[in-house]
């Protein structure tokens, strides 16, 4: 039992670590169209980027949304990885924290 809680609590930790990877790639990749905030740049706005704070997409909705891209937003499947967009959509997920 003590076991599975230590292995928890480490996977746990690791969540959280992808998550925080993923602040320095939304700064290089998202934050042009998206804004620093999430709420979209005025660039962004006028493209039509959606306020990622108010987003009701699941963490797998978000990555196919990156890998695919929507409406003028870039597709990134073969530009990132699949580890960079799991993390940027733990990160958008997360509330950009």
């Amino acid at each position: 039992m003590k076991r599975l809680a230590v292995t928890l609590a480490v996977l746990a930790a690791l969540a959280v670590a992808r998550a925080e990877d993923g602040a320095p790639l939304y700064a290089q990749k998202c934050a042009v169209c998206h804004g620093k905030d999430g709420k979209g740049s005025p660039v962004g706005l006028k493209m039509g980027a959606k306020d990622l704070t108010a987003t009701k997409l699941s963490e797998p909705e978000i990555a196919k949304v990156i890998e695919s891209g929507r409406g003028k937003m870039t597709a990134f499947k073969g530009k990132l990885t699949d580890a960079q967009i799991e993390s940027l959509a733990k990160y958008v997920k997360a509330g950009l924290k």
